[in-house]
């Protein structure tokens, strides 16, 4: 009986001497990168706990604005001061002396210290290159003057560059093959998620030394520098933004307390983005709380701005020319108009936003080819691939942007339905567009006809600023409007705000002469009770500018507003005059 149970303990404990040792060799030989389903490494972990760190440069990828100026980050000449000085004598005087502050501030900040510090703390005390080179001489072991990355705090057009976030998880199912257990920061929107594979850092670079249980130095007080082997990575993406554009429009949305809506500026000989304003702003600590949403790549209702599309679908289809008058004192409906304008024709109907010249003209045009409204809309640069798509490498069709679709009828059935028909054409009903559609629309008619693909990155570059690939200019493949019903449009759209009974007369004083087309879509939604004065509307004015040598297509839309708030022209105009101040400096 006593040989029957030996035998059994002896062959629980061999078990049970299997398992451990099964146990260790999967922490130490078989899973020391990839530890659980949480994909822990626990060669990082473990020098993790007897190593002090700081980082001084994260690894990731950055973005630049079209002349290499730093978007997302910012560098600074540092004072990095490490714990363990104050366990010796160092010559904190001399540091002192350089810095211009007392000996003890200095020594209070280390005393306090419990593990790597920048001096100065939220807002770092910053060096000149000469202090950097004074302090850097004294050979002092854990004090070092160095240029350190740091994040900046407002990131302009944040919406389109997007955020980052840790997600384990998320990010080796993206990068399977990379550093198992890495815990990094992905992008989660904008360019930062369109970019990441480019972008996500292989090493950060920092300053590191090893500490005992108590923390005191392991191995002495030597501090190490470790940063990536490779100097060309990882690599930068060169946006097309114009940062004093940009910080410029960022100004007038918030001087005009533009609450939801923003700005799009493009340059449109290189159909690139040059500003891009999104309202609400976005916010550090919780992007996703309301202000990540990118309106000026979201479809929203344009309102009359759409009646831009009609109008060069029936002069390329020749069922209008300026001898045909419309009833304008009435309209869509047959009553009485709320503004009558008489009988008028094409070029007048634009310039005042006659709704029965369009619904009328939407119907005729239907009744020819139920899909022709869709098909101008393409042919203008409004809907479609607008934004840059192509092959890059080993992505087939890579897009820069991610632009909601848009559409102009929301179905079939509605195409032979005439009030929904007349409805569409004054742009209501399911029309939806984006901001980067209409002014996309504006740049190929202020180009003769011409339509491009929009860009908002130039070139993906290497650490020493050499580009790895640039994106070329592309046209928009398909069938554009012809170049007469271009200059007829042009003609049109500058009438808009040079003409007697134009809708827009205040734009004539703005520094750049402005060609363009007013929108006011109704939402139907409302601010409290369901009444006319508590309507809300979207508030657009879309245009391009100089008119005589076209530089700029601007896009302004204040969205949720009532009829008595949230005026556009000043908006408009001012963004167009700080532009100018820009261009003149």
């Amino acid at each position: 009986m006593k040989r029957k149970r030996i035998r059994i303990l002896s062959i629980v404990l061999l078990l049970a001497l299997l398992a451990l040792s099964g146990r260790l060799m999967q922490l130490q030989l078989f899973q020391t990168e990839s530890y659980s389903s949480h994909k822990i490494n626990l060669l990082e972990e473990s020098v993790a706990q007897r190593t002090q760190a700081l980082v001084i440069d994260e690894g990731r990828g950055e973005f630049l604005d079209r002349n290499g100026t730093p978007l997302t980050f910012t560098e600074k000449n540092v004072l990095v001061l490490f714990p363990f000085l104050k366990q010796m004598e160092w010559p904190v005087e001399k540091v002192a002396a350089v810095l211009h502050v007392p000996p003890e501030t200095i020594q209070t900040k280390v005393e306090q210290a419990k593990g790597p510090i920048v001096f100065g703390g939220k807002e770092p005390f910053s060096l000149s290159e000469e202090q950097v080179k004074e302090i850097n001489s004294f050979k002092i072991q854990g004090v070092f003057a160095l240029t350190k990355k740091f994040k900046s705090n407002v990131v302009p057009a944040s919406q389109l560059i997007g955020v980052t976030g840790e997600n384990t998880e998320e990010f080796h199912k993206r990068y399977p093959d990379r550093v198992k257990g890495a815990n990094q920061q992905i992008g989660v929107s904008g360019l930062q998620e369109n970019f990441d594979e480019w972008l996500v850092a292989e090493e950060e670079a920092k300053l590191i030394y090893h500490v005992d249980a108590r923390g005191g130095p392991l191995f002495g007080v030597d501090v190490k520098y470790l940063a990536p082997a490779n100097p060309f990575y990882p690599l930068n993406v060169k946006t097309t933004i114009d940062e004093k554009m940009q910080l410029a429009l960022e100004e007038v949305a918030d001087t005009y307390h533009i609450e939801k809506g923003g700005l799009l500026l493009l340059d449109i000989e290189k159909s690139e983005i040059l500003a891009s304003v999104s309202k609400p702003a976005m916010k550090n600590r919780d992007p996703f709380s309301g202000g990540a949403t990118n309106y000026m790549l979201k479809a929203l209702i344009p309102g009359s701005v759409f009646k831009t599309v009609v109008a060069a679908a029936a002069l390329d289809e020749g069922i209008v020319d300026e001898r045909r008058l419309f009833p304008c004192d009435e309209g869509i409906n047959g009553r009485p108009a709320e503004k009558p304008h008489g009988n008028i024709n094409i070029k007048t109907s634009i310039a005042v936003s006659c709704n029965r010249t369009f619904a009328d003209l939407a119907k005729e045009l239907t009744e020819k080819d139920d899909h022709i409204l869709d098909e101008y809309a393409g042919k203008i640069g409004l809907i479609g691939d607008i934004a840059w798509k192509g092959d890059v490498f080993h992505y087939g069709s890579f897009p820069q942007l991610q632009v909601s679709e848009g559409r102009i009828f929301s179905s079939d059935g509605d195409r032979g339905e005439p009030k929904l028909v007349s409805q569409t054409g004054i742009g209501q009903q399911e029309v939806r567009v984006t901001p980067l559609g209409i002014a996309n629309m504006m740049a190929t008619i202020a180009r003769g006809g011409e339509k491009f693909q929009v860009s908002a990155v130039s070139e993906v570059q290497y650490q020493n600023g050499t580009a790895m690939f640039s994106f070329p200019k592309q046209k928009i493949e398909g069938e554009t409007i012809t170049p007469f019903t271009a200059m007829k449009l042009q003609q049109y759209l500058r009438g808009v705000v040079n003409s007697p009974v134009g809708t827009a007369p205040y734009l004539q004083t703005a520094a750049y002469t402005i060609a363009g087309k007013t929108g006011t879509a109704q939402t139907g939604k409302y601010r409290g009770e369901e009444v006319k004065a508590n309507e809300l509307y979207n508030k657009w004015f879309a245009g391009y500018f100089p008119f005589e040598n076209p530089k700029y297509a601007l896009v302004a839309v204040n969205m949720d507003v009532t009829i008595g708030e949230g005026g556009i022209y000043p908006i408009f105009k001012d963004s167009v005059d700080a532009i100018y101040r820009l261009d003149h400096q």
